[in-house]
């Protein structure tokens, strides 16, 4: 979590009142956010120097300041006048504002031309400019402290966006953004008195600068870099590194120019989003912002920033089913996500007294969802919302909602109601147990890596690749790490591949999750936990894997179904397993069998494929186990948990 430092008089005097330090505490518990610290920049100074003689803090300034813990998805929250809005609001002493571009209609917009070769180096460019803005040396600070926490957290130490902010008044436009060879960009940076090429700039920086030197290694070894000229070739800045002296924004400045280069273009826009929406308060006209064209490589155009708000429609049943607020009224809900800048009405209809009803089933909230709030992209997000605006500490209990007694089946929407209790899930119940059973049974413990290539998690594994079935990186760091895998078999063949100089036989096991695709999860995708065991020796040992199978299931307390028969015994609730012949391409045919139990197939066992073996370089024999752990998450009476 970022930790934001604020001037607690400065922060007093927006919000129109002053508080105790633990008024505030508890003030800021409320919403989410924790006063981790009271100090004062002496206080600061003195703990960080104070191994250091002869080093005078005289003059530094007494003044208190509170330091926030902000939740890491909350952007807006970043600076003063962020929290200062948020409390405000949240307290209902403030209107939600509406944050608009400026009617430029008859008015040329300044524009940003991309050129094609930024797109080796650093692609995409979105900016703004705030007109009319009023600074002192509080909001100035601010101004340059939220870039810095946004270049920190959101932007990921520059490698995903940088922010660059110039007086407007030093400048012309329209300005071009370009990737040049080092030696062709010359410039004053700022902070320095004397012109420099990039590539000198960069060599200076790291052997000088302790603060700049970490960016460097961005663009040090691209063939270009990329600047930013206006119309008179005055270099603006070199991303992601410094901005040119030339344009530096002063107290005196008015019109500021905003531009996010980027190698995300949906981080580089809530960046920008983010520091015009806290800044623009200060323009001529308030939460006014000027667009900016920016015409890209192919002569396509678009206008930023985007400062439209996102419509959603959340479940209202959903809602109050999550956070058991069964009895709420429905006006009452959307006044609580007014309190969090989240503006809603419902679909249904009002009666006559302007009530709305939200009973019905399909009833919803549509809700707007402003441009600082980046972070609210589920239905559970608006839940949580409301949850705040409710108070944790206000939300039902079962016990108050009637579940588990008699009187709870007076309203079906009460049998949801769950509270999250300090203990293990059911399903890493399961899994230790198996673990357990594993070591017992003579097998290591391996954990490997969730990512995978594809060749290891199709082709040495000779199974297709339908493209259905794996999630796919999309701008994967190595060629090792390309999918998620679908499969533990590969992984525990890998690691067999790196051991096979060691005793045999060589007996390992990892109990982990595989991710799937699944059109029907909201995120596309479902982890699945599984089991694999691999036995590996001068013969295959199919029998010892046969036999940690049945160990297995004898634990979790599933009978063979052979057993029931011999015993003249029906399939009770725990059901029953057995194996039928298979054909997975990564087994031996003939040497391989499907694992069923309770009515579905649990997985696969057998010896594996000479050619699997050879792939993965293995020169003996194996046999291997994997099953989904997930159908035998259930509880003594065999009722499922999961």
């Amino acid at each position: 979590m970022p930790t934001v430092g604020v001037n607690r008089d400065n922060l007093f005097a927006r919000m129109g009142k002053t508080y105790t330090d633990e008024e505030f505490d508890h003030l800021c518990f409320e919403y989410g956010i924790e006063l981790d610290d009271v100090t004062s920049e002496r206080e600061m100074l003195s703990k960080e120097l104070k191994d250091k003689e002869g080093l005078d803090v005289e003059g530094v300034s007494d003044d208190v300041i509170y330091r926030i813990d902000i939740p890491a998805n909350r952007y807006d929250m970043l600076c003063i006048e962020g929290i200062s809005r948020a409390l405000n609001i949240f307290r209902g002493v403030e209107k939600i504002p509406k944050y608009t571009l400026a009617n430029m209609e008859g008015k040329p917009l300044q524009q940003m031309i991309v050129k094609p070769e930024t797109a080796l180096v650093r692609p995409f460019v979105v900016c703004a400019i705030l007109r009319g803005v009023t600074l002192d040396s509080a909001r100035y600070n601010s101004f340059i402290d939220l870039q810095d926490k946004l270049h920190q957290n959101l932007c990921r130490q520059r490698t995903l966006v940088a922010i660059g902010t110039h007086d407007l008044a030093t400048i012309k436009g329209p300005f071009t953004y370009e990737a040049l060879p080092p030696n062709d960009i010359r410039f004053v940076p700022l902070k320095q008195q004397r012109e420099f090429a990039a590539g000198d700039l960069l060599d200076h920086y790291l052997e000088n600068d302790l603060k700049l030197r970490k960016f460097v290694p961005i663009i040090k070894d691209s063939a270009v870099y990329p600047v930013i000229y206006d119309a008179d070739r005055t270099v603006l800045s070199l991303p992601p590194i410094i901005n040119g002296a030339h344009s530096a924004i002063t107290l005196d400045t008015r019109d500021i120019f905003i531009e996010c280069t980027a190698t995300d273009l949906t981080k580089a826009k809530v960046a920008l989003n983010t520091v015009v929406c806290m800044f623009s308060e200060y323009c001529s006209s308030p939460f006014e912002v000027e667009p900016v064209e920016v015409i890209d490589a192919s002569g396509s155009k678009a206008v930023y920033p985007e400062l439209n708000c996102r419509e959603m429609e959340v479940s209202i049943k959903y809602v109050r089913e999550l956070l058991g607020l069964t009895q709420v009224p429905t006006n009452d809900l959307l006044t609580l996500l007014s309190k969090m800048q989240l503006v809603a009405e419902t679909t249904d209809e009002k009666d006559s007294q302007g009530q709305v009803d939200g009973s019905s089933e399909d009833a919803c909230f549509k809700v707007l969802v402003p441009p600082t709030r980046s972070d609210v992209l589920h239905a559970c997000d608006v839940a949580e919302d409301v949850a705040i605006a409710y108070g944790y500490n206000n939300l039902p209990k079962p016990s108050q909602m009637g579940v588990g007694s008699s009187s709870s089946s007076s309203d079906p929407a009460s049998s949801h109601i769950s509270m999250t209790e300090g203990r293990e899930l059911p399903l890493n119940q399961v899994s230790e147990a198996l673990r357990l059973e594993c070591a017992m049974a003579g097998f290591t413990e391996i954990l490997t890596w969730a990512l995978v290539s594809k060749a290891e998690n199709f082709q040495q594994l000779l199974r297709p690749d339908d493209g259905k079935t794996a999630v796919e990186i999309g701008n994967p760091a190595t060629v090792e790490f390309e999918v998620c895998r679908t499969s533990l078999l590969s992984s525990a063949l890998k690691t067999v591949g790196a051991n096979k100089e060691n005793a045999l036989p060589i007996k390992l096991f990892e109990l982990s999750d595989v991710v799937l695709l699944d059109p029907q999860m909201a995120v596309g995708a479902r982890n699945e936990r599984r089991l694999v065991a691999v036995y590996c020796g001068k013969e295959s040992g199919f029998e010892v894997i046969h036999g940690l199978l049945n160990r297995l299931m004898e634990v979790l307390g599933v009978p063979h179904k052979d057993d029931l028969a011999a015993e003249g015994k029906e399939e009770g609730k725990a059901g029953s397993y057995h194996w039928a012949p298979s054909n997975d391409p990564a087994f031996f045919p003939g040497r391989q069998a499907s694992v069923f139990a309770r009515g579905k197939e649990v997985g696969v066992f057998g010896i594996i494929h000479p050619d699997v073996c050879s792939k993965f370089e293995i020169p003996y024999a194996l046999s291997a186990l994997e099953i989904n752990v997930e159908p035998f998450v259930f509880d003594q009476f065999y009722e499922m948990l999961m």
